[in-house]
């Protein structure tokens, strides 16, 4: 999730379940070789476990930013095959790489060569015209046989020309019986089903046959849906945190650090605005978020204030 899940937004998420398997936003070899690449792969050690989502497609720098992924102490490091726009596109990485499975069995095994973590594939299930069964299946065979043994598949195909990426995300359709038969035709293999989940009651579903649930905007637009995770799926007693007020009370100390180190605190807020969806007082908690928290000097008393117009109840 491009521009979304950096590190602030990760670290709330994190106080919501303890147990959830986090990502980066997707980070191009480029970035991490040629850019500043602390910005883009510190994280807070309370953020385990974490998993880098690496683009790209040259074996050898996909090795090299692995490695430092690795360094920088990620728990997992994986391949975006996915990703459908033209800027990815043009670099000759994301979703196109569908069409070049031998290219991706050469990152991996490059990668799983470079680090001791685990190494996984995001995929789509089939780009354009290249959208039968057989093809994926090669793909995620050939691929295997490098040395992945965990692929997150996003039910959906995916159009390199004619669609944006957001349509991308909504107009192809789900097929969700292509992952479950690729489970079936693989079964030592690990399998995570990505795509229009909504409810836990959705994800318990999946879980009778898969082996994981990837929730990406849901839990973005409405990160509350991740509250009771621990409890429902990993078998936790209790979840962190009883309320969305006693999350962000507990997320206070983090934004105090963060604004003392010069970090406006906008950009942690962007975060929270759908914590209260669907509750009284939500339209208030956004409308002062959204007015208030980008102005110069604004620090904790904002999210204070913000709190204050929504009840406190469970």
């Amino acid at each position: 999730m491009l521009d979304w899940t950096d590190r602030y937004c990760r670290f709330f998420l994190r106080l919501l379940s303890r147990r959830a398997l986090l990502y980066t936003e997707m980070v191009t070899t480029g970035a991490i070789i040629h850019g500043d690449t602390d910005r883009h792969l510190r994280f807070d050690p309370a953020e385990h476990p974490v998993a880098l989502q690496l683009g790209g497609s040259d074996p050898l720098e996909l090795a090299h930013c692995a490695r430092i992924g690795a360094d920088y102490g990620y728990d997992e490091i994986n391949l975006n095959v996915g990703c459908p726009s033209d800027r990815v596109q043009s670099g000759s990485f994301g979703a196109c790489l569908m069409a070049e499975p031998q290219r991706v069995a050469d990152g991996v095994a490059a990668m799983r060569d470079a680090v001791d973590c685990e190494v996984t594939v995001k995929h789509r299930i089939g780009i354009d015209h290249q959208d039968s069964y057989e093809a994926l299946a090669t793909f995620v065979g050939k691929v295997a046989e490098a040395g992945c043994h965990a692929f997150i598949v996003h039910a959906r195909k995916a159009w390199l020309q004619g669609l944006s990426p957001k349509e991308n995300r909504t107009v192809p359709p789900l097929r969700y019986e292509i992952v479950h038969r690729l489970k079936q035709d693989f079964p030592t293999l690990h399998f995570v089903i990505n795509g229009g989940f909504k409810t836990l009651a959705q994800v318990e579903e999946q879980l009778t046959d898969l082996d994981g649930v990837m929730v990406g905007r849901e839990v973005y637009s409405n990160p509350w849906l991740l509250a009771d995770a621990d409890r429902r799926l990993f078998g936790a007693g209790d979840n962190p945190c009883a309320t969305p007020h006693q999350a962000v009370e507990a997320l206070l100390p983090f934004v105090a650090s963060e604004l003392a180190a010069g970090t406006p605190l906008a950009r942690i807020t962007r975060h929270l605005l759908g914590l209260f969806q669907g509750r009284p007082g939500a339209k208030a908690w956004r409308r002062h978020l959204s007015e208030n928290a980008h102005l110069p000097g604004a620090g904790v008393d904002v999210l204070a204030q913000a709190l204050a117009k929504v009840p406190d109840a469970t």
